[in-house]
């Protein structure tokens, strides 16, 4: 058995996933033409003139990981006459340093986003760029594209703008703690005591970010609440996969962004522009689904029906919250994968099953999203009147590349993943597992175990079993190098 001290678990899945991006077709470094145009800008981008407004006065934040530095986004809110609240989002003016058809581009084009590994970030730009000089950090005055909202007092959109701007980061914030803040389960914290007025204007962005998620989900929007498994290093070494849930925090940023998506493609589409679409098609599994709710006691139409599987969604987490990621995780799975499409002026996109939206981009994470890069330049062009930087034809190309690529980044992710979930339960052979069946194909059956929260493969009783179906499972092997845990069905 080979000694940690000789090579430390981080660093051995560090090696893994280079040579797994490698054999993805991703690139994990940068060309030296890159790093050459990298070396040659001297700093962040400044206002270009009188077209960018002055918003640096304003409270902007920062919400994020603990552990984020690539800061694409700043929230702020401000309190209307009749109950209304305008919603600013900023987001980083990325184009301002990266151009399109630079080498910088051209690696952020064959990569199309950045590759977050348990144990290291491939990102889709170089750092100093991603978490510099063109991330929102704090105390310093960077360009921005500004989607702002009005939001009227029943979580409606009253209107909506989009412009260039300055604006200056006033506290950069984690996510846990300030749910744990809003959620009274922990202090305020520190950074929002520093900036007077902070406090008031997290709690209005709390409250309209609930009225918008309120106004979704009864239009439709699927309730989904997923375990996301965070792994534990000490000193180099994989002691544990934390689970992560949603919380008051992260809902912020994420109606922000999921109205801020919106905004763009309806101002990009009122410009009779061709744009990207992020969209969900209707489940191709919907029949699956349909069991899953019948085996739980409700009855869905036979035709796939977002407002009645929302009811479902809404009443199975009532009825067992401990167990509602479980059914969540099944739900997505038969979904099946979001993916880019063109709209062009005059057509009607799919649109976004999971979000019951049919007017969705991409738009509000440039520093880590190749598509969200096109999408900024798009609405730059507009702004200033230009042409537009894309041909359609081109942007077919795109969709079809990044939505490929986007693929072969999860898989990468989840490939690193489960080596590092292999290497954790290396030592427990024969031991047994309850778990949840996540995928049923030709190509195999997969079961996702509640403790750790990790992934593997059926490889012995899996006849009979759909995704759903909760089992019990031996541990029978593991692989580290390939990200291999096979399990067999017991009882």
């Amino acid at each position: 058995m080979t000694d940690p001290t000789d090579s430390l678990h981080s660093s051995r899945l560090q090696t893994i996933a280079r040579r797994v991006m490698l054999e993805r077709g991703l690139s994990p470094d940068f060309s030296p033409k890159a790093l050459a145009e990298l070396h040659a800008i001297t700093g962040a981008a400044v206002s270009p003139g009188s077209s960018y407004r002055d918003l640096r006065a304003l409270l902007w934040c920062s919400i994020d990981n603990d552990d984020s530095k690539d800061l694409d986004q700043l929230t702020v809110a401000e309190a209307q006459p009749g109950g209304a609240v305008k919603v600013l989002v900023a987001i980083a003016d990325v184009d301002a340093l990266v151009k399109k058809g630079s080498a910088l581009d051209d690696h952020a084009n064959q990569n199309t986003t950045s590759v977050y590994t348990v144990c290291q970030v491939f990102p889709m730009l170089p750092e100093r760029l991603s978490t510099d000089l063109t991330s929102l950090n704090l105390d310093s005055d960077r360009l921005a594209i500004v989607i702002e909202l009005v939001v009227a007092g029943d979580g409606s959109l009253a209107s909506s703008d989009v412009y260039p701007a300055t604006v200056r980061n006033r506290a950069k914030l984690a996510y846990n703690s300030v749910a744990a803040w809003l959620e009274e389960k922990g202090p305020m914290p520190e950074a929002i005591g520093k900036v007077p007025g902070l406090d008031q204007n997290l709690r209005l962005q709390d409250g309209v970010a609930q009225k918008l998620k309120e106004l979704r989900h009864s239009h439709g929007a699927l309730s989904l609440e997923t375990i996301e498994a965070r792994p534990v290093f000490e000193n180099g070494i994989l002691k544990d996969f934390e689970a992560e849930v949603m919380n008051r925090a992260k809902d912020i940023i994420q109606d922000f962004m999921i109205a801020a998506n919106g905004v763009t493609s309806r101002f990009l589409a009122s410009k009779n522009i061709s744009s990207l679409r992020r969209v969900v098609r209707t489940p191709k599994r919907w029949d699956r689904i349909v069991a899953i709710a019948a085996e739980k006691g409700t009855k869905l139409p036979v035709e796939p029906d977002a407002k009645a599987l929302e009811q479902f969604l809404v009443s199975a987490r009532a009825a067992d919250p401990l167990r509602f990621p479980d059914l969540s995780l099944s739900i997505i799975k038969l979904m099946g994968p979001g993916e880019y499409v063109v709209e062009t002026p005059g057509t009607i996109p799919p649109g976004h099953f999971g979000l019951a939206v049919k007017d969705y981009t991409h738009s509000t994470a440039p520093n880590r999203r190749f598509p969200d890069l096109i999408t900024q330049r798009l609405v730059k062009s507009v702004a200033a009147g230009a042409l537009s930087p894309y041909k359609t034809s081109e942007l077919i190309t795109l969709a079809a590349h990044c939505t490929e690529e986007e693929d072969a980044a999860k898989k990468v992710e989840r490939q690193v993943e489960k080596s590092a979930a292999a290497m954790l339960l290396e030592p427990r052979i024969g031991e047994q597992f309850d778990g949840l069946v996540t995928g049923a194909s030709e190509k195999g059956t997969w079961v996702r175990v509640f403790k750790p929260p990790v992934e593997g493969r059926i490889v012995s009783g899996f006849e009979g079993l759909d995704v759903g179906h909760t089992v019990r499972v031996q541990l029978m092997h593991t692989d580290v190098d390939r990200g291999f845990i096979d399990f067999k069905k017991v009882g």
